[in-house]
């Protein structure tokens, strides 16, 4: 019986869900058609230290899942974008969600989607420091 009861509970809590990440999955979809890769190239200056952070912030506006990242990221090292731009872009538009941030605080409680938003934000950012640092040290060029 409580099998049951769980299971029903279970259900009301997934149906109370669908509605909010159906929408949250329609925005992104609308802004990812609306924004093409080129129109991002206008804002990288190619400065070590900026490039990553407006990569982190585009790609957390954004958001996405990792197969479109990895052909928007083509597409923008095709456009001469650093790989610390568009590595920061890729790892943000995976882990951290502004668009799904409501959404998320929803499910898993607002300090638990703040913290781990902005932990993914600074780690994209870090991490696409470090790889590009890795790839000059093994003399790889893009």
């Amino acid at each position: 019986m409580d099998l049951q009861k769980s299971a029903r509970k279970t259900a009301g809590s997934f149906a109370q869900v669908i509605p909010v990440l159906l929408g949250v999955l329609l925005f992104i979809s609308l802004v990812n058609a609306a924004v093409p890769p080129e129109v991002y190239s206008g804002f990288f200056t190619g400065n070590p230290l900026i490039d990553p952070f407006l990569g982190a912030l585009f790609g957390s506006v954004a958001g996405g899942n990792p197969i479109t990242s990895y052909i928007i990221g083509g597409e923008l090292l095709s456009i001469d974008i650093s790989i610390t731009a568009v590595t920061a872009f890729i790892l943000s538009w995976v882990t951290v969600g502004l668009i799904s941030l409501p959404a998320e605080m929803e499910i898993l409680g607002k300090r638990f989607a703040i913290a781990r938003n902005l932990f993914s934000f600074v780690f994209a950012i870090i991490l696409a420091l470090i790889v590009d640092y890795t790839l000059s040290l093994l003399g790889v060029t893009l």
